[in-house]
């Protein structure tokens, strides 16, 4: 490899003739990472930024922490690379480790490279488990980019090359700012959750392998259902013979503040949870976590991952388990979200551009409209917001089938300073877009 430094351009270039055209870049004019250090990132020209996206929602305790690089330089240093088919230690320490964090009776875990596996092994869980093959998921969600992924996620932005895996249907996500069914929560009496049993009676068998959903869907803009919406579809699924599954791919490790998954704070147990992203703070790792009962059915199948369950992403895995405990991150993610939410909520008053809050912990969204009367989706401005707030040092995300909302999604290890900056740098670009596209 050349010494020589690849500048933007020459990088962009190169991107273009040697990577896919499906490649995405955000902002007009891209920027080169060349460093990451905690909630921070630097480019090529030694500019800081303070990463709002935790690298698209994967950076779970900090860039670069310096309580695990030196565990996993450590371990590259001794043993980089042994699958499943032999013994080392690494991967039942970890395993051990994550089943003290799992809500219930969740314990058995297989491990993959990224959300995408896991979500595909949770669909294969949930068949051998119940010997049933069909499922429901959410409108709105998004949970990878392989068949069986792309066919269980409800947005189709995400869905391309047909055909589909037959039996996967999509209901109603809680989304109660844009209710499908035009009606208020309390009253509605949660129609929405209600219609996954009419999506059983009358579109499947009658007999279902499971449901997979996000506890806060991500790409879907960070839509939160009601408090009761999860325990109802949690309650229906099971009625008809399947497994509910968490999505953690995202909400997992922490970020919702409190608790270590997200589903947490719906009061529900789920019976699997797939995860990723935050599960590895920038390693390829991923998994599932199951009960012993189900993980059971797959006793004489063989399942195998080449990389999955390698002694790096093992050592990291735990390396970040070991560092939120001992920074108690899932605390700091409710006290620094929480500050957050009052900043947006007191922005929402200040700028007609706003036309919802939500989120839990520092898995925060904020959605974006021409009017509130009509919420009208924001689009093109939250494509200038995101370039104004590149360029003061803040890097956010976007989502929602529309793309108008701003995802804010900063590490665990932020601090006040970070929360009032944010909530400092919005104020000032939302007030630019709302002047440049006339929104008073």
């Amino acid at each position: 490899m050349s010494d020589k430094k690849l500048t933007t351009e020459e990088i962009g270039n190169l991107r273009s003739e040697y990577l896919l055209p499906s490649t995405m870049t955000y902002f007009a004019d891209p920027i080169t990472i060349v460093k990451g250090e905690m909630q921070y990132v630097y480019d090529n020209n030694g500019k800081r930024y303070l990463d709002g996206f935790s690298a698209v929602v994967t950076i779970s305790v900090g860039h670069c922490h310096p309580d695990i690089v030196p565990k996993v330089q450590e371990q590259v240093g001794t043993l980089q690379h042994m699958t499943t088919l032999y013994f080392h230690p690494a991967i039942v320490e970890y395993a051990k480790k994550l089943a003290s964090v799992m809500p219930g009776d969740l314990k058995v875990s297989f491990f993959t490279n990224s959300g995408c596996e896991a979500n595909e092994l949770s669909a294969i869980l949930a068949k051998n488990y119940t010997g049933n093959c069909e499922f429901i998921t959410l409108r709105h969600s998004f949970h990878g980019r392989t068949l069986m992924a792309m066919t269980m996620t409800g947005q189709s932005l995400w869905r391309h090359s047909l055909p589909y895996v037959f039996g996967v249907h999509q209901s109603p996500a809680g989304y109660c700012y844009r209710c499908p069914y035009g009606i208020t929560y309390p009253e509605c009496d949660l129609v929405c959750a209600r219609q996954v049993e009419e999506i059983i009676k009358y579109s499947t068998s009658g007999h279902i392998a499971g449901m997979l959903v996000e506890p806060i869907q991500g790409f879907g803009g960070v839509i939160c259902p009601p408090p009761e919406y999860f325990k109802i579809c949690a309650d229906i699924v099971r009625k008809y013979g399947g497994i509910f599954m968490a999505d953690e791919v995202q909400t997992g490790f922490g970020r919702t503040g409190d608790h270590f998954f997200g589903i947490t704070h719906w009061g529900v147990t789920p019976d699997l949870i797939a995860m990723a992203k935050g599960m590895g703070n920038g390693c390829p790792l991923g998994g599932v976590t199951t009960t012993t009962e189900i993980a059971e059915s797959m006793r004489g199948k063989v399942h195998f991952n080449t990389f999955g369950g390698n002694p790096v992403s093992m050592v990291q895995g735990l390396a970040v388990l070991d560092t939120i405990e001992k920074h108690d991150y899932t605390k700091n993610a409710k006290e620094r979200g929480a500050e957050l939410i009052e900043s947006f909520l007191c922005l929402q008053e200040k700028h007609p551009i706003i036309g919802e809050v939500r989120g839990k912990g520092l898995m925060l969204g904020i959605e974006i409209v021409r009017d509130r009367k009509t919420k009208e989706p924001a689009a093109k401005e939250m494509l200038r917001l995101m370039d104004l707030c590149k360029d003061r040092g803040l890097l956010i995300g976007k989502g929602a089938m529309a793309g108008n909302v701003i995802r804010i999604k900063p590490p665990l290890c932020i601090t006040k300073e970070d929360t009032e900056f944010i909530g400092k740098v919005l104020d000032e670009t939302l007030s630019i877009v709302e002047k440049e596209f006339n929104i008073a």
